[in-house]
């Protein structure tokens, strides 16, 4: 493969910064083919799309937020499936209190799928702000989202449809215990809400528990990753992270090369990529941040050297158990033509 071509797939992944070849013959497995096909140049990088689903008052929302918090330096978006609730018609609001929010024909599952599906294409979406007093979705402006790395859909049925879950790269159930939710709901909906504790668990008895048995359970066999306690378990949520992360470093010249490294993406390297993207940016500070990022790229190429264990003494005599360099180095300059490879 040229150097060109190289060059022209490099550009055509944004957001990933390339550490190089490793050059040992790693084994590889399933790896896809680079496509040859007239449009491969202007395919975009697809979300990661994560579904969490569990019970109402199970901890979705809390899992959801842990992880967007670890995930503080990707792009990340939460898409809630309580915003894509049917507006009542006039029959349906006069008997509002007889009406199952936790059946899955109360929401507006096609608009959901056409957001997903703009969000998945790279385009901005307005999601509806549902007013639970007026129980409509016009009530208040919506939502403005734009497309991101991460995209997390949580909702009591999120699974049930299965367009839904084909677009799923991870699925998450929350399983919480029935008490635990129930006391949750009720302290939420009499605290927050101002309901009477009565009218509370005759909802729950009526509608809740029954949708629960019937509609949401059946769907925890569809879950990649069931999350016993929640929020509580900080185990698995850090493990759920850190695949999330493995994914995200992942892009088609992963698949196609095995053997190519990439960077972990950070603020820091975000911000020297932006400074030498701008077209304001000085010759002076573009030279800068541009050794900067290739010394980065020289020191995570350094890293997967073979190495041999050697001890050394120390000017106080001590014994000191370190590493050497089991072969001679050797800097080839292939993806960029300068000399500022070398001289990093």
């Amino acid at each position: 493969m040229g150097s060109n071509s190289v060059e022209d797939m490099i550009e055509a992944s944004s957001g990933v910064h390339f550490s190089g070849f490793h050059m040992d013959g790693l084994e590889s497995k399933n790896i896809e083919k680079p496509t040859t096909s007239p449009g491969a140049e202007n395919v975009h990088k697809q979300p990661f799309i994560i579904g969490v689903a569990g019970g109402a008052a199970s901890g979705k929302t809390t899992v959801c937020d842990m992880i967007i918090q670890q995930l503080h330096d990707q792009r990340v978006v939460l898409v809630n499936q309580d915003s894509f609730y049917h507006n009542l018609t006039e029959e349906e609001l006069a008997r509002v209190h007889e009406y199952n929010f936790d059946h899955p024909d109360a929401f507006d599952t096609e608009k959901l799928l056409d957001s997903i599906e703009n969000l998945r294409h790279d385009r901005a979406v307005d999601i509806p702000n549902y007013d639970f007093k007026s129980y409509k979705s016009n009530a208040f402006p919506a939502r403005r989202v734009n497309p991101s790395d991460v995209i997390i859909l949580e909702g009591i049925l999120i699974f049930h449809d299965p367009r839904v879950r084909e677009l799923m790269n991870m699925k998450i159930f929350v399983d919480t215990d029935a008490d635990v939710r129930l006391a949750r709901r009720i302290r939420r909906d009499t605290v927050d809400k101002g309901r009477d504790i009565g009218a509370v668990l005759d909802q729950y008895s009526k509608f809740v528990k029954p949708a629960f048995d019937d509609f949401i359970l059946p769907t925890k066999k569809y879950a990649d990753i069931i999350i016993p306690r929640g929020g509580d378990n900080h185990v698995a949520i850090d493990l759920i992270v850190q695949h999330i992360r493995t994914k995200l470093g992942q892009n088609d010249l992963c698949k196609i090369y095995p053997n190519l490294y990439v960077i972990q993406s950070t603020f820091q390297i975000r911000g020297m990529h932006t400074l030498i993207r701008d077209s304001l940016t000085t010759k002076h500070d573009f030279v800068f941040y541009s050794d900067r990022l290739i010394r980065l790229v020289v020191e995570h190429g350094l890293g997967h050297l073979p190495f041999t264990e050697k001890q050394v003494i120390t000017p106080t005599g001590s014994v000191y158990t370190g590493v050497d360099f089991c072969k001679r180095l050797c800097g080839v300059s292939v993806i960029r033509r300068y000399n500022s490879g070398l001289k990093s």
